[in-house]
């Protein structure tokens, strides 16, 4: 089984998903011709996403490093980033049975109306699978284990139906929705502060989207001029001198461009197969809806998740610096800190404050709940072989709230799963009555 799955997940995002997105063609009746073409399209918008998101680690990552050792960060535990933790998760018992089981329960939940999503996102399948390796190495049950991963599954699945319309309106795609592992944990806290801000005169009457910042202050509301802005501000953290700042602003300037463009090809795509899917349920399902469950990488390309994620780098340093218990010292994941707040600029439909602020008050979390992972994270780590003992790592992508709860409950034993297992019940039919609306 562990064979299997590394040769699946060797063949990467851009090999797999087109696979997988050509046979949904197929079954869709999209016709052999056009499922290829959108599936290859879709591939080759993740070939170009990817050397983006090569450019963020290879233009930012230098500059972190630097910020860093000027401002003496002095924390113990190493943010070793979201590939060494999908490595740690995948090297467990659960991780080697994690894809095939989450296939079969996504299918039966499909089958009985529980959710309207159907996860192809298997390379991040790697959150449930560490969640139940947590429930595994402190209880020494396997099956609570698959368990417990299985309910994080589920949870994930519900979020995604939740927040379905509202990612299809900011996208303009229909039948898709992001049950990502952590981009779907982090729907509820979004949509609960959605309603906070509500309340808030100043903040329900803003309209200060990227179009709004533009009319505001006009040429400086350009995506192009605030990734220089924004490189200049890093260069300055980071002491660089001018070649270095200058090649720091161009490739801020150039993930700004790119970004959109990339996610633009994804859409491009995944449009025919939207359209074959409402025609195939409208005629042998009477119109029963079914969403495609991507990668929330398809979300990166809204300008605000971008800019805001790129302002959120100097400030999750200067919160690892100052929040009291926090012991994670941000690294490896703090370049992609515009994964962590996707959702709030979805939910918050492109608002630039309330997106700063959510995604601030996120990090908060993501910074305690990662170091509250450290020791198990390291545990597993070293039982991998990707940590030497003496050494405590976790990382910013085990800031997942969905993977401390279920590994908290799930702890307790049978009686924990059992209590997960009747609040998942519970969740089905409220995301049934108040999913989002567009």
């Amino acid at each position: 089984m562990q064979e299997v799955l590394n040769y699946i997940l060797s063949l990467g995002s851009t090999v797999f998903v087109p696979i997988v997105l050509m046979i949904i063609g197929l079954i869709f009746g999209l016709g052999l011709f056009k499922s290829i073409k959108a599936g290859i399209t879709v591939g080759v918008g993740f070939v170009g996403f990817n050397l983006a998101v090569g450019l963020i680690s290879s233009a930012l990552d230098p500059a972190v490093t630097l910020i860093i050792e000027r401002i003496g960060l002095n924390l113990t535990v190493m943010d070793l980033g979201s590939g060494a933790g999908a490595g740690v998760a995948f090297s467990t018992v659960v991780g080697a049975l994690i894809i095939p089981a989450v296939f079969a329960l996504n299918v039966v939940l499909i089958l009985i109306g529980a959710t309207k999503t159907f996860n192809i996102d298997i390379f991040n399948y790697s959150h449930y699978a560490f969640s139940g390796a947590v429930v595994h190495n402190i209880t020494g049950n396997l099956g609570l284990g698959m368990a417990a991963a299985l309910i994080q599954a589920t949870w994930s699945l519900l979020s995604a139906d939740y927040s379905a319309k509202r990612v299809q309106s900011e996208l303009g795609v229909d039948s898709v929705s992001i049950p990502q592992g952590y981009a779907s944990s982090s729907v509820p806290l979004f949509a609960i502060l959605d309603k906070i801000y509500d309340k808030i005169p100043a903040l329900r009457d803003s309209k200060l989207d990227i179009k709004g910042l533009q009319e505001k202050i006009g040429f400086f509301g350009d995506p192009v001029i605030v990734g220089v802005i924004l490189g200049i501000i890093l260069s300055l953290l980071s002491g660089y001198n001018f070649a270095d700042s200058a090649n720091l602003v161009m490739s801020v300037c150039a993930i700004l461009i790119l970004f959109p463009r990339m996610i633009k090809i994804i859409v491009e795509g995944l449009l025919p197969l939207s359209e074959a899917a409402k025609k195939f349920f409208a005629k042998h399902f009477s119109g029963r809806e079914l969403f495609i469950g991507l990668d929330s990488a398809i979300t990166l390309g809204h300008p605000t998740t971008v800019i805001i994620g790129t302002l959120l780098i100097p400030i999750t340093l200067v919160l690892a610096a100052i929040l009291p218990g926090n012991k994670v010292l941000p690294l490896a994941d703090l370049a992609f800190a515009a994964f962590f707040l996707c959702m709030a600029t979805v939910i918050h439909r492109g608002n630039i404050m309330k997106t700063l602020i959510s995604g601030t008050l996120n990090m908060i979390g993501i910074l305690y709940l990662a170091t509250w992972f450290a020791p198990q994270f390291t545990d597993l780590a070293i039982q991998g072989g990707l940590a030497q003992p003496g050494n405590s790592v976790s990382a910013l992508w085990a800031g997942n709230v969905f993977m401390a709860v279920i590994a908290k409950v799930g702890s307790f034993g049978i009686l924990g799963i059992a209590a997960l297992i009747i609040f998942t019940i519970i969740m089905v039919f409220y995301v049934k009555k108040n999913a989002l609306k567009d």
